[in-house]
């Protein structure tokens, strides 16, 4: 059957998931998002989905820590793009606590939503895939701390692990169904809560010499989702301007010095 160009994209309203929105809303993707409370983040995604590119926007509102709401967000978006090419698990919170001061009901929130939900969207959309014969991509967005540890990070960095890992498990399941399960893994990406002065500090001591776009993160989505990766599953790709070759800490910290290094000459 004839594939459109539609996809699922969780968590739009701000960030790394409008910056992958607006790439795929350029290429001609008809989308659909999903978004907790930011209202005014929706607007300006609207905005530029249906604004400047003209293309559709399906949003549902809800907290994806529900599993029951996860899969009526699901149904709901297949149904109104009528087939999904394309699912992008971007949604996710983090939870930066000491082990000892968890609190069990907050981490499983998190975990709800950084793992369970993620994984009830893959299997929903991957039974539409196989159902009507789509030859489709799933995509996590996961992180670099997947790969790195950092101290207050064992409940978002953890689940972010367990997702990649989850994945070449799905990714070997689907592949002789066509379907292609990969993960992008973000390093420091700007947020628009953040300040400027701060990117620009921690960008200096990034090898690339440069914080991440979020458009930077859809480039990388539009790629693996396309025919020119046709022949890539269950992989990782980081985007992250080389964060983590050195082993640097993905903080902004002036008095402390964790690692000196400088370019080459």
């Amino acid at each position: 059957m004839a594939i459109h160009k539609t996809a699922i994209v969780t968590g739009a309203s701000s960030g790394i998931g409008k910056g992958i929105c607006a790439v795929l809303a350029r290429e001609g993707y008809e989308l659909s998002t999903v978004y907790r409370s930011n209202d005014e983040g929706i607007r300006e995604l609207e905005k530029i989905v249906t604004g400047e590119y003209r293309r559709k926007l399906h949003v549902m509102k809800g907290d994806l820590s529900e599993p029951s709401f996860a899969e009526r967000y699901a149904e709901a978006a297949i149904g109104a793009l009528g087939q999904v090419a394309l699912l992008v698990n971007n949604a996710g919170a983090g939870y930066a606590e000491p082990l000892v001061e968890m609190h069990p009901d907050d981490m499983l929130s998190f975990i709800k939503v950084d793992f369970v939900a993620p994984m009830i969207l893959m299997k929903l959309v991957a039974r539409h895939m196989l159902e009507h014969g789509i030859r489709g991509s799933l995509i996590n967005i996961t992180s670099t701390r997947a790969e790195r540890a950092y101290p207050h990070d064992s409940v978002y960095g953890g689940m972010k692990a367990g997702l990649r890992r989850a994945s070449e498990s799905i990714a070997i399941e689907l592949a002789m169904h066509g379907i292609r399960v990969n993960n992008v893994a973000p390093g420091a990406t700007e947020l628009e809560r953040v300040s400027e002065d701060y990117y620009d500090r921690l960008g200096r001591k990034i090898p690339l010499r440069r914080v991440g776009k979020p458009e930077d993160i859809g480039e990388a989505v539009l790629w693996l989702a396309s025919d020119a990766a046709s022949y890539i599953t269950g992989t990782s790709l980081k985007v992250d301007g080389g964060l983590i070759l050195p082993g640097m800490p993905e903080a902004d910290d002036e008095t402390t010095k964790y690692y000196d290094w400088k370019p080459i000459r």
